[in-house]
């Protein structure tokens, strides 16, 4: 019969044999570049843009007609054609719309990725790691996406995920450049600009929208009460309805003038920031050892004769 092994092995507990427990492996940062991406988010961005400005103008050519309609002096055929107009233009608001979450996607995988490429520099995987003295982020990387939908934070906790990508991806030769006036401006303008596009689009509209309804109950009150002497001036509501489509007008009008804002800053941040991230690959300089230059003979300098002497003598 065998004998068990009892000689000393890694298990040196009493007991019964214990496996250790399953560690997985920890996640490697990669790197990954961001110029194609970039590309798409500004091309995306640049017909929104277009879309959102040939919109304006429709807006603004229709304002006309919107006040004949209102005020009932247009023809039938003329209400044919501003009905054909408005269906012509539905579908170019539509497409705008799409374009916005289209854009905003790709912004935010290539924040995503931008975010990741940090941690990847900062890592001892990278070519030329830097060793932070302090977190390099405010925010866990949920925030990237959920900065975007969460009420109340909405409001800065995205421009803080993008500065802290853009101070972290600050070149090595060149410290301190994101908090330089230029990339703070461009900061700033981009989140104040973008910020105010959608404070127009939606509290305008909603304006808009609940003073319409307020009238319209009003104006149903009135027709269904029994007291004398209560009336509504039916002018009155034209005037409301031709205010409405004046504010409209302009509200899309600025509207738009932010959003082109809004996505010229970006763009420039984007193509600045992943030009920092591909520069940081790039390993340091190599140091050159010092070289001793090689011995050089010695020059004497003749020594000088005063006039009307001859060559000097070292004799007594």
């Amino acid at each position: 019969m065998t004998q068990p092994y009892q000689g000393p092995g890694p298990y040196q507990g009493p007991g019964p044999y214990q496996p250790m427990p399953y560690q997985p492996m920890p996640v490697v940062p990669q790197y990954r570049p961001l110029r194609a991406l970039a590309i798409v988010s500004i091309a995306l961005m640049g017909v929104t843009a277009l879309c959102a400005v040939i919109q304006c103008v429709l807006l603004w050519r229709s304002y006309g007609e919107v006040k004949r309609f209102v005020y009932g002096l247009l023809s039938d055929e003329e209400i044919e054609r501003g009905m054909e107009s408005i269906a012509g233009t539905g579908p170019l608001l539509n497409l705008v719309s799409y374009l916005l979450i289209g854009t905003g996607i790709a912004f935010l995988v290539w924040l995503w990725r931008a975010r990741d490429n940090v941690d990847f520099l900062y890592s001892p995987f990278a070519p030329n790691p830097t060793v932070p003295t302090h977190g390099a982020h405010r925010r866990s990387p949920g925030w990237v996406v959920g900065a975007w939908i969460c009420p109340i934070v909405q409001f800065w906790y995205p421009l803080q995920v993008v500065e802290d990508v853009a101070r972290a991806s600050e070149p090595r030769d060149r410290p301190g450049i994101a908090r330089s006036g230029r990339i703070r401006a461009l900061l700033y303008t981009w989140w104040v600009s973008w910020s105010g596009f959608w404070v127009v689009i939606v509290g305008g509209g909603s304006a808009a929208v609940i003073g319409f309804v307020i009238w319209i109950v009003r104006l149903v009150e009135v027709a269904e009460s029994d007291v004398e002497g209560q009336y509504v001036d039916i002018y009155d509501l034209q005037d409301y309805m031709v205010r409405v489509a004046l504010a409209v007008d302009i509200g899309f009008t600025v509207a738009t003038v932010l959003l082109i804002v809004a996505a010229v800053t970006a763009s420039l941040l984007m193509l600045q920031i992943g030009g920092w991230q591909q520069s940081r690959l790039a390993p340091p300089p190599p140091v050159q050892d010092f070289v001793q230059p090689p011995p050089q003979t010695p020059q004497y300098a003749p020594r000088q004769q005063h006039p009307g002497q001859g060559f000097p003598t070292y004799g007594p």
